[in-house]
């Protein structure tokens, strides 16, 4: 039965055993109640159905690790609250600018802003895949956090991967910028 807000324990439960219908409507239930939230907060702009689609998206993923079945509405609000935090911190901003249609086109990444040559394939491919798919997701806004699950590893040695992935990349860079030096002042 539905409580007053529509969220009844029984289908909350229900959704946390893997009822599909069950887990549908909660999410049915609660898209509403997200956007307007996140609308009363930063008003109408396009980054609301990212936010609505990602606090979605968290409460599926941790509906089995709510413990109280009567605080859904509770545990959705609190992820929402990140998602927003997420926004104030430029996640959404950077992903917005990649894929706008009417942003302004990528910089060549073989230059740098001043036209001297910068080799980043070269400094990606020392990477293995895996570090090279983590840096990517790191670019695209993800969290520490959430690559680890989508890898399948700790929040902790992604952070390592990334870290030692960048001192990689330092010097490769390094060793290539040194050389174009030399050229230059050697030709």
């Amino acid at each position: 039965m539905a409580g007053q807000d529509g969220f009844g324990e029984l289908l909350v439960a229900q959704a946390r055993a893997g009822d599909e219908r069950a887990r549908s409507v909660l999410l049915e239930r609660l898209e509403p109640i997200l956007r307007a939230f996140f609308i009363k907060r930063i008003g109408v702009r396009p980054e609301v159905d990212d936010l609505v689609q990602n606090t979605l998206v968290r409460v599926h993923t941790g509906l089995a690790d709510l413990k109280d079945p009567a605080r859904l509405k509770a545990f959705a609000m609190k992820a929402a609250l990140f998602e927003l935090q997420d926004l104030y911190r430029g996640r959404y901003g950077t992903r917005e600018y990649l894929f706008a249609p009417d942003a302004a086109p990528e910089p060549d990444p073989q230059h740098g802003p001043d036209g001297a040559g910068v080799d980043l394939e070269r400094a990606l491919a020392v990477l293995t895949p895996r570090a090279r798919r983590i840096i990517e997701l790191r670019e695209y806004g993800y969290r520490y956090e959430e690559i680890a699950q989508m890898i399948g590893s700790t929040e902790a040695a992604i952070k390592m991967q990334v870290k030692r992935a960048f001192e990689k990349m330092r010097n490769v860079l390094a060793t290539v910028l040194v050389a174009g030096l030399l050229a230059l002042l050697g030709g």
